[in-house]
C-alpha cells in the first residue's frame, strides 16, 4: 500500500526536523523544501496528500504558496505555521484558503491531531457527493451556496452564516461538518438566545459538583462535548457582553474551565455562528464586541433567502408534501397550477420554514389530494388584475421588484463577459467597487 507523502516548507532547520519524525512516525513519507521556490520544484514533480509551510520564508511567504496551491493543486490540504500570538497572520491564511494553522513553538499533540484531519479530507477526494435531499434547489444562488459549502467543508476556519430566520441556516451548518474532516465526532447546536444568563457559563463550559447552588454533580459542557466536532452557536448576537468575553478566550486559547474548576481542559472544536440579525450592525451599536466579531467572522457564508430563488419552490413544495405523504401513511397530494403561482408570487418573509408549515396545513385541509390556491390561504397575489395590468402584489413591493431586475442584468453582463468582473461592470456602466458591492448584496459568487 502506498504511504501518503507531505510536503514540509521550514527555512529552520530544527523545525524541518521535528516535523520530519513525528510525521515519519505516523507512517508518512516526506519531502522537505527550504523555500518557496524549492517547495514549487517539488510539488511540479510529485503528488501530496498534505503541505506544512511555515509563513516566513527567505524568498516569499506561506501566503503565497497557499495560493500557488489552490490554483495548481486544488485537492492538497495546506496548514500554516505562524508564530506564537500571530493569530491575525493565521486568520489571513485561513482566508486565503488554508485548511488551518498551527503556532511555534509546535505542540506535537496538536500538530498530529491536524494532520490526522487533514488526511481524512484528501481520503475523501474523488468521491462523489450526492444532492442532499435536505438542500434542494437548481437555481443560481443554490448552486453557489453547494459549491461554496464543500470548499468550507475542506477548511477548518470558523465561518459566519448570515441569513434570515427559516432560510436553512443550522442545515447548511450540518452539512459543512458532515463533508468535512470532522464528521466522525459530534455536532453540537446550541441556540444562544434560549439559555438563561446565569446559565451561560455552565451550559458551555461545564461546572463541578458543589461549584453553586444546584450543583450536585459535575457536568460536562458545549465544548467539552463537541470535543473533535464541531459547535454551532446559533442566534450569537444573542449573547451577553460578558459572555462575550469568555467565549473569545476560549476560542483563541483553545481552552476551557469549568465553573468551579481548578485547571483548563484543551479543547479541538471548530466554531461555526449564525444570527438573522446583522452582526457588522450589532457591533457598530457596541451591543456585540469587535474583536469576537473578527474572530467568528473569518469567512460569511450568506443564505438566500426563498424570494431570491422563486424557481426552487415546485421543487422543494413537491418534496415536502411526498414527505408529509410518507408520514401520515396515505397517498401525495399535489399543487393545483393556480396554487403553485401563489406560492411563486409569495414573499415567504419566514423562508422555507413558512412554506414547509404552510403545506403542512394545506395537506390537511385540501379534498381528493389537490391543493388548491384557497387552500394556501393567502392574500389575492394573481399575477394580473382585472384591467390586465400587472399586480406587483406578487413583487410584494419595489425592493424585491428592483432586486430581481439587477439580478438579472448582472447575471446577464457576467455571462457575457464569462465572469470577467471588471468587464461585466464596465459593461453596467458600474464602477469595479460598486460591482463588488452588488455582487455581495445578491449573493452572486
Amino acid at each position: 500500500m502506498t504511504r501518503q507523502r507531505a510536503l514540509i516548507v521550514d527555512d529552520e532547520p530544527d523545525i524541518r526536523e521535528l516535523l520530519e519524525i513525528t510525521l515519519g512516525r505516523m507512517k508518512l513519507d516526506t519531502r522537505s523544501a527550504r523555500n518557496v521556490k524549492e517547495a514549487r520544484e517539488w510539488l511540479a514533480k510529485e503528488p501530496f496528500d498534505l503541505c506544512l509551510t511555515d509563513m516566513r520564508l527567505p524568498d516569499g511567504t506561506g501566503l503565497e504558496l497557499v495560493q500557488h496551491i489552490l490554483q495548481r493543486h486544488p485537492q492538497v490540504p495546506v496548514a500554516m505555521i505562524t508564530a506564537y500570538g500571530s493569530l491575525d497572520t493565521a486568520i489571513n491564511a485561513l482566508k486565503a484558503g488554508a485548511f488551518d494553522f498551527l503556532t511555534k513553538p509546535v505542540d506535537l499533540g496538536r500538530l498530529r491531531e491536524l494532520v490526522a484531519a487533514a488526511l481524512r479530507l484528501r481520503g475523501a477526494d474523488g468521491e462523489e457527493l450526492p444532492v442532499d435531499s435536505r438542500l434542494l434547489g437548481d437555481s443560481p444562488p443554490m448552486q453557489t451556496l453547494r459549491k461554496q459549502i464543500l470548499k468550507l467543508a475542506r477548511s477548518q476556519a470558523p465561518v459566519y452564516i448570515s441569513g434570515e430566520s427559516g432560510s436553512g441556516k443550522e442545515l447548511v451548518a450540518h452539512l459543512i461538518h458532515e463533508q468535512g474532516s470532522r464528521s466522525e465526532h459530534p455536532f453540537v447546536p446550541v441556540n444562544c438566545g434560549a439559555i438563561p444568563t446565569e446559565l451561560m457559563e455552565s451550559e458551555f463550559f461545564g461546572h463541578k459538583k458543589g461549584s453553586f447552588t444546584g450543583a450536585i454533580e459535575d457536568k460536562q459542557g458545549l465544548f467539552q462535548a463537541a470535543n473533535g466536532g464541531t459547535l454551532f452557536l446559533d442566534e450569537v448576537a444573542d449573547l451577553p457582553l460578558p459572555m462575550q468575553v469568555k467565549l473569545l478566550r476560549a476560542i483563541q486559547e483553545k481552552a476551557v474551565r469549568a465553573v468551579g474548576g481548578q485547571q483548563e481542559l484543551v479543547v479541538d472544536v471548530r466554531i461555526l455562528c449564525a444570527t438573522h440579525k446583522d452582526l457588522a450592525g450589532e457591533v457598530a451599536t457596541e451591543r456585540f464586541r469587535q474583536d469576537l466579531y473578527y474572530r467568528l467572522n473569518v469567512i460569511e457564508l450568506r443564505v438566500p433567502a426563498l424570494r431570491e430563488r422563486r424557481e426552487d419552490i415546485a421543487l422543494l413544495a413537491d418534496s415536502m408534501l411526498k414527505r408529509l405523504a410518507e408520514g401520515s401513511g396515505i397517498s401525495a397530494a399535489k399543487l393545483d397550477e393556480d396554487a403553485l403561482e401563489k406560492l411563486k408570487s409569495y414573499r415567504f418573509p419566514g423562508n422555507v420554514r413558512e412554506l414547509e408549515n404552510m403545506l403542512e396545513r394545506a395537506y390537511t385541509l385540501c379534498e381528493d389530494d389537490r391543493i388548491t390556491a384557497s387552500d394556501l390561504r393567502l392574500a389575492d397575489c394573481s399575477p394580473s388584475s382585472e384591467n390586465g395590468e400587472s399586480n406587483l402584489a406578487q413583487i410584494d413591493n419595489l425592493e424585491d421588484h428592483l432586486e430581481i431586475i439587477e439580478r438579472k442584468l448582472i447575471m446577464q453582463a457576467l455571462e457575457e463577459t464569462r465572469w470577467n468582473r471588471t468587464a461585466a461592470a464596465q459593461r453596467l456602466g458600474l464602477s469595479f467597487r460598486s460591482m463588488r458591492y452588488r455582487l455581495k448584496k445578491l449573493g452572486i459568487d
